[in-house]
Order: structure tokens, then sequence, then C-alpha cells
């Protein structure tokens, strides 16, 4: 059964391109067949898997506009070893295209329908705002990771999206929930960090992943050899974290990973 995770959060720089590309990564490692779509128009998700999207001829915007099909705008991520539909500036246009499309909340749906049983995860990394190319993500997933820095603002801008889901769970998929809370770039000095992670705890209880997102330089850096930090430096302690939350995805969802 294909589990399709939407990661996403309004704020930006709170790790979501470096989670949806590390994790992909950790479950293909994993030995899961894992599909990452690009929905962000800045299409570092695709560049950090070493597909170059200055190079593209199709990508999820024609995919997005019904002008491709989904199986022909995907390429496989060799450094990742994950599939990939990418992304570039071309789909800064489609939000205003999408208003005039019917169905404009579904097209992704209607597109990865024909694909999904080829994989155990989709990952869908989505724009750092609450737009039609998200709430086409938040339609076709099953549920939503929530990547956030443990900071002030990020308890604001967190209930703006759980409004969000809540809408989208009312009117256009019923079956949405939070898969759960990802803390990311923690310092366990920092006691406004440390205040924070509590709070979000005692919130939201075990929706909060035990795996925790240290600040680390090596997951800086591996976007700008084209590759997940997986790959690049597997014994870096960002790495092993990705590995250790993949292996906390799979326990959650029932599938042990391989041996």
């Amino acid at each position: 059964m294909t589990r399709i995770l939407a990661i996403t959060n309004q704020k930006g720089g709170v790790g979501k391109t470096t989670t949806s590309v590390n994790l992909a990564a950790g479950l293909a490692q994993a030995g899961r067949r894992v599909l990452l779509v690009d929905l962000d128009p800045q299409g570092n998700a695709t560049m950090g898997s070493g597909i170059d999207k200055r190079a593209l001829s199709v990508s999820v915007y024609q995919v997005l506009l019904g002008l491709c099909t989904a199986e022909t705008a995907r390429q496989r991520s060799d450094a990742g070893g994950y599939d990939v539909i990418p992304a570039n500036r071309d789909l800064a246009g489609a939000e205003v295209e999408l208003v005039e499309l019917e169905h404009r909340e579904t097209r992704l749906k209607s597109a990865l329908v024909p694909i999904i049983a080829e994989y155990d995860f989709i990952l869908l990394d989505c724009p750092p705002s609450l737009n039609m190319l998200t709430v086409n993500g938040l339609t076709v997933a099953d549920a939503v990771m929530i990547p956030m820095q443990c900071e002030y603002y990020a308890l604001e801008g967190l209930s703006d999206l759980v409004n969000t889901i809540k809408k989208v769970r009312q009117y256009l998929n019923p079956r949405l929930e939070i898969e759960g809370l990802l803390r990311t770039m923690y310092d366990p000095r920092n006691t406004l960090a440390q205040q924070v992670s509590a709070q979000l705890q005692s919130h939201f209880g075990d929706k909060v992943y035990t795996t925790v997102i240290p600040r680390n330089v090596r997951l800086a850096e591996a976007p700008s050899y084209g590759m997940p930090a997986v790959k690049f430096d597997h014994g870096c302690k960002g790495s092993q974290a990705y590995i250790e939350l993949a292996d906390e995805i799979l326990s959650r969802n029932s599938m042990p990973a391989a041996a």
C-alpha cells in the first residue's frame, strides 16, 4: 500500500527540502520504492537530487497543466536511488494558470493515479506558502509531515497550517491526517528550543517524531554536490538522523526496514 506524504510548512527555511531529499534517500536505502515530487518553483529538491532544473524539457508544471503525463516527466535520481518528478521556475506560472482550470485542486492527484502503485512512498516537497500548489499536494496526500524549527514564531505558523489541513480535510480530502511534526535544525544548548520542543510534545504527543534533526553543516553542503547528505556523508550526524527518521516512519506504518 502506497503512503503519500506532503512535506509542508508555510514558513520558509525550516528544512522542508532537506527533509524531502534525505528522507527519500533514507527510505530508498531501506529498500523502498520512492517517488519525490518537487512542487516548489525554486526546484531545490530537483537540484538536490542531482537533476539539473535548467535542462528540463518537461517538469511537474506540464504534468499539472495536463501537457504531459507523470510517467513522462519523472526521472531517476542516480545520486539518491529514487525517482523524481522535477520542477523549475516554470512552475511559478502554474499558480495563476491553475485558477482557470477545471478540477484545479485535484490536478496532481489525477496525474499520479496511473503510477501510484509503483511506489511504496511518494513524498511531496511543497512550497513555503499555502497556495494552489500546496493544496494540490494536500489533496492527494494521505498525511502531512511538518518540519519546523523550535522557535517562537514556528508555533504561530503551525496553527495556521493546522487550520488549512482541517479545511482540506473538510472539503477535499477527508482522509488527510498529520503524520508527524519533525524538529529540525535543533540545538539542544538553546533554552528556547528546549521549551518549544517541550510545548510541542505536550500539545501533540506522539505526533511529534522521536527523531530530531540536528544543526549540521554537512546537510547544508550536500545540495551543492547534487546529492542527498545521506549519500554525500553517510556518517555525519545529520545523515544518521534522517536514516533514523526513515526507520521511524517505516515502524509507524508497520513496514519493517529491509534486512
